[in-house]
């Protein structure tokens, strides 16, 4: 039995070893959530595709974070079964339990490999790389989602992809129950399907594209290495990255969502817990 007071959160490092800003900002979204919400929260860190590390069913909440490289690329290996039948085994978990409820969230190249696995739109390759803090737009559904309660439509977001999914299968969603919470910009000039920014796959189950663990710090830090500078100014010019550098002292851009994103996925699995 579950004590309703103890939460214990599992976070999925998808990273593969590779440098990055997501695990701290999601550790620090936990922190400080705990802090502020006075809640008995714990959270493991289990590495997945470096060290084949997956957490069992004896955790309330699972983040599951970005990472490098395609989704494509964990095919027919172990670690890529163990995270599908770890997705599978909570869903069996939730249609089982009427009230006891597991909750996930997955980020960026997490959301892209669940999107494989659910089979909904298609996981493609983008013609360049998207960089930057960009504004992601609200479906009806979306406006009406908890996840994005306190944020303006549309709000800001960091977004790093060379994947990207598009074509959303109407009939898949009705027959999965999903939907589609959010799209980037439209863009009459190009002819390209939008992305999808965010899907919720099961009520329990919901991801983005995006990163909501982005803060103006992490991206500060990011944007200031000399390598990343030279790669941005080289692929979209010194007034996007100028531009870029600006946007993040907004505080209700990056950091507003930082606020709103994960805490209010957090709020929605606590309260269901308790209540059960």
């Amino acid at each position: 039995m579950t004590d309703r007071n103890k939460i214990k959160v599992a976070v999925i490092d998808m990273n593969n070893g590779v440098t990055n800003q997501g695990m701290r900002g999601i550790q620090e979204v936990l922190l400080r959530y705990r802090e502020e919400m006075e809640v008995d929260l714990s959270f493991d860190l289990f590495d997945l595709r470096q060290k084949g590390e997956i957490p069992g069913l004896d955790y309330d909440i699972y983040i599951s974070s970005g990472g490098p490289g395609s989704p494509y690329d964990g095919e027919g290996q172990q670690w890529e079964n163990d995270f599908f039948k770890l997705l599978d085994d909570i869903v069996t978990f939730n249609k089982g339990n009427a009230q006891l409820k597991k909750h996930v969230f997955l980020i960026c190249h997490s959301f892209q490999m669940a999107c494989r696995k659910f089979g909904l739109g298609r996981v493609i390759r983008r013609r360049s790389t998207a960089f930057g803090i960009f504004p992601v737009f609200l479906t009806e559904e979306g406006e009406e989602d908890t996840l994005f309660d306190g944020l303006p439509n549309p709000f800001y977001t960091v977004d790093s992809r060379d994947w990207q999914v598009t074509n959303p299968d109407d009939a898949l969603f009705c027959a999965a129950e999903a939907s589609v919470l959010a799209l980037e910009k439209e863009r009459p000039h190009v002819d390209l399907e939008r992305c999808v920014m965010s899907i919720r796959f099961t009520k329990e189950i919901v991801g983005t594209q995006f990163h909501p663990e982005a803060d103006p710090l992490g991206m500060k830090t990011y944007l200031l290495q000399e390598d990343k500078k030279k790669v941005i100014i080289e692929n979209h010019g010194e007034q996007k990255y100028n531009d870029m550098l600006h946007s993040l002292d907004d505080p209700m851009r990056i950091a507003l969502t930082q606020r709103i994103v994960l805490p209010n996925f957090l709020n929605e699995a606590i309260n269901t817990l308790q209540e059960a």
